[in-house]
């Protein structure tokens, strides 16, 4: 779709104040546009991908549909509080965005059109694969997603890479089937923001605990990186009522985020595992700079507790090994280069997901990056992650390889 395509409700996502002073755009029809990683988009699973894969043990458990007295029907998931489903009726843009990337010759179409050269892929129906306590279901769904997964997209993973999901609960499993989607060629790894599912609970396992340890030399060792993305380890769907929707969407679903790369960067592991790369997902990247500077104050100002000692402050651990991932982020934008953060972050337009910038992603780029430089426009939009993921770079952009080359 053309900007001038957008409906009403959707007229603002065209809106830009131009690329006016840019040597180079991110727009489709630039022949010299920058190289594009959408660092995240979500594929559409068949509706009964785990039905009809599934183990009969866990049919009862699987997440569906279910009516009550009144005729009201409610998602139910395993973890989740059960959800009124309302009926919405989408329309213009809003309904394509619900019935977009069902095959891998439509995305890369819309992608193309988007100004995107690649894809980093994480589940879609498939984010409830890691909402419950019970860490065998739990493998057991993730194996059934990487299955279906890895046989989509397995001849486009130069262009469009799924994540191979795991259970890090289920440890050893977690890491037979790390080793087994190494081998078949997936380009990352994603575990859940905890790896028990539930709110905080002081007994439960975490990451930055030793248990974890065989988890992290396994990733190591296959060169992967590791991703956590938004909404996954506990019910991001809290808050109940007025507000609702923004309530969970900003509290529970963006901010406990942050937890996992705290747990890594501030607990050791990074100086026994000093190759691990890893990163959010789809949380935005306004916070970074805070958190970092909050974990380096506090293992300053509280190193009388600190155990174990780090052989450097946690905001170091991830500007060498971390990354965040956002769509429209102007706060974070205008942070990177104050904080040293520009090889750090990530963009993504979310295809084909409401939160995204999809069909419209230039207009948003333009909106967004227009106090950056192009040398850091290149890597925020696409360098980045070429280098996380190892997407190879066509020839049409050496000269913007050759350039990044020379400026490291």
């Amino acid at each position: 779709m053309a900007d001038q395509g957008a409906d009403a409700n959707n007229q603002w996502r065209t809106e830009s104040p131009g690329h006016d002073g840019w040597s180079r755009t991110a727009r489709a029809e630039d022949p010299d546009k920058y190289f594009v990683v959408s660092a995240d988009g979500h594929v559409q699973e068949p509706s009964d991908l785990w039905r009809s894969r599934m183990d009969a043990k866990y049919a009862d458990r699987l997440p569906g549909v279910s009516v009550n007295a009144k005729g009201d029907k409610f998602q139910t998931t395993e973890g989740f509080r059960p959800l009124r489903l309302q009926n919405i009726k989408f329309e213009g843009e809003d309904a394509l965005r619900n019935q977009s990337g069902k095959t891998p010759e439509e995305r890369l179409r819309d992608l193309a059109a988007d100004g995107v050269d690649c894809e980093v892929l994480f589940p879609n129906k498939g984010l409830t694969i890691w909402a419950t306590p019970d860490a065998e279901f739990s493998q057991a769904m993730c194996r059934v997603f990487n299955d279906w997964a890895w046989e989509t997209f397995a001849a486009f993973n130069d262009r469009l890479s799924p994540m191979a999901c795991m259970a890090p609960a289920d440890l050893d499993g977690t890491i037979a089937e790390i080793v087994r989607c190494a081998k078949l060629g997936f380009r990352g790894v994603s575990l859940p923001c905890k790896p028990v599912w539930g709110p905080p609970d002081h007994t439960a396992v975490n990451y930055n605990l030793p248990e974890f340890d065989p988890l992290w030399a396994c990733i190591q060792d296959v060169d992967l990186p590791v991703t956590f993305h938004v909404s996954t380890g506990r019910d991001p769907r809290t808050a109940r009522g007025n507000g609702g929707a923004v309530i969970n969407y900003a509290v529970h679903s963006l901010a406990p985020t942050m937890e996992p790369i705290v747990n890594l960067c501030a607990s050791g592991v990074l100086d026994r595992y000093p190759q691990l790369k890893f990163g959010t997902i789809e949380a935005g990247i306004g916070w970074v700079a805070w958190a970092l500077s909050a974990m380096d104050e506090a293992y300053k100002k509280h190193h009388m507790w600190v155990r174990p000692q780090l052989a450097k402050l946690p905001s170091e651990y991830f500007k060498e090994n971390g990354f965040a991932s956002f769509q429209e982020d102007q706060p974070g934008l205008d942070l990177a280069r104050a904080h040293g953060l520009v090889k750090n972050f990530l963009w993504a337009n979310d295809y084909p997901h409401h939160e995204g910038t999809w069909p419209h992603s230039a207009a948003a780029i333009e909106r967004t990056m227009g106090g950056l430089n192009d040398a850091e426009r290149a890597q925020i939009l696409g360098l980045n992650a070429a280098r996380i993921f190892k997407f190879p770079i066509p020839e049409r952009y050496s000269k913007q390889v050759a350039e990044a080359s020379a400026r490291d």
